[in-house]
């Protein structure tokens, strides 16, 4: 059996392959993917970077939600990793929000190659009314969210340990839903994100199986 250094080098090779704004555009929708969405300034990008280890893979800026549109990147002939579009940024036009939520929603709830769903949440904050709306949307489609707990460098280590135990507390009536601490900045849970990663695109780790 494959080592688990041998297989997160998997993430490694993720290379951009397209942009969609519409369904019509998305990859088709075969072999496995795991997706990355979350509120827009908690470093959604900065931790696909960092778990990827490729600096600048996924954008990172100082306008957040200014990417409307999922991004694919392919791991292999099969596997791939998605980003969808930050949400909750108040300068968005209210017609581009209603264009997110219409289509996050239908991927999420339709896209068959679909494992999982990496949501990142600032851990000095709760998690908002529109993550608790996307863990509804992923528990009714049985879909497993995996949280990383972001930017825990900014708290002391007995702060970070108590809002991973208050998150977990918060989130324990929710099916199929894992929390961990992370820092794209500290290399901090990047080789935990990493494994559990490789675990859900392999069907492992409660990954939603194939249809």
């Amino acid at each position: 059996m494959p080592s688990k250094t041998c297989d997160t080098e998997l993430l490694r090779r993720a290379e951009y392959h397209c942009a969609a704004h519409h369904p019509r555009d998305w990859v088709e929708d075969t072999g496995a993917e795991v997706a990355f969405s979350g509120r827009s300034n908690v470093g959604k990008s900065s931790a696909v970077n960092a778990i990827t280890g490729r600096k600048g893979l996924a954008r990172t800026s100082k306008t957040p939600g200014r990417t409307q549109q999922i991004i694919f990147f392919n791991l292999d002939e099969t596997r791939r990793l998605v980003d969808l579009p930050g949400y909750g940024y108040a300068k968005v036009p209210v017609q581009l929000q209603q264009h997110w939520e219409k289509t996050v929603r239908r991927y999420l709830e339709e896209r068959v190659s679909l494992r999982a769903l990496i949501l990142p949440v600032d851990c000095r904050r709760e998690p908002t009314v529109l993550d608790w709306q996307l863990l509804k949307w992923c528990a009714a489609s049985q879909l497993p969210v995996h949280v990383l707990l972001t930017k825990s460098d900014k708290l002391g280590h007995g702060k970070s340990l108590q809002a991973l135990r208050q998150t977990r507390e918060s989130l324990a009536t929710m099916p199929l839903v894992s929390v961990q601490l992370f820092s794209a900045t500290r290399n901090v849970g990047v080789t935990e994100a990493r494994e559990r990663i490789v675990d859900l695109l392999s069907g492992q780790g409660n990954g939603r199986k194939p249809a």
